[in-house]
């Protein structure tokens, strides 16, 4: 049993601390083509933000930017006025800790494209093994510290070999 008529994941929302900065880098150094925006969302009595967006219910939705970033789900990304405070931004080991991964042809080409536009690279790209055999990656952060990654693996990973069903994949996205 699955959730009826699921086809894909249509977008990730996220909130960032300054949206002009984060439009910046999502259309001048990822590529990102941003479509629509809308805001600002607040509601000056009830309960509304809290029942349906699980905020406090004064806050308000200052605006937010809906982007296209190649193939693959979109990104709806939000900058929040919050009644009762915001929190830093969660790392990997945090939970609700999270980062989004974006496919390249060639990693090394990727890499040194991000280290010119003075984006923080964290480490070396990686080699993964086991059922990731024949990927490489590496993570790097946006001006906000909101963590991303690389990942290539223009051959295939290991654990497709005998998959009965496999991940999905930006370089055969009808898969």
């Amino acid at each position: 049993m699955s959730l009826p008529g699921l086809k894909g994941t249509e977008h990730i929302g996220f909130t960032v601390p300054d949206l002009e900065e984060a439009d910046a880098f999502f259309t001048d150094v990822i590529g990102c083509v941003r479509i629509y925006e809308l805001g600002p969302f607040a509601h000056e009595r009830g309960d509304w933000m809290s029942e349906q967006l699980n905020v406090h219910p004064r806050s308000i939705m200052r605006k937010l930017y809906f982007y296209r970033c190649g193939i693959g789900p979109n990104f709806e990304v939000f900058q929040w006025e919050a009644a009762d405070g915001q929190l830093p931004q969660p790392r990997n080991s945090d939970v609700g800790g999270h980062h989004l991964a974006f496919y390249v042809d060639d990693l090394d080409a990727a890499v040194a494209y991000l280290k010119s536009r003075n984006v923080r690279v964290l480490g070396e790209p990686v080699a993964s093994s086991n059922a990731s055999a024949g990927q490489r990656w590496v993570y790097f952060l946006s001006p906000w510290g909101m963590q991303f990654e690389l990942v290539s693996f223009p051959q295939g990973k290991a654990y497709e070999a005998g998959a009965p069903v496999t991940l999905w994949n930006p370089t055969r996205p009808a898969d």
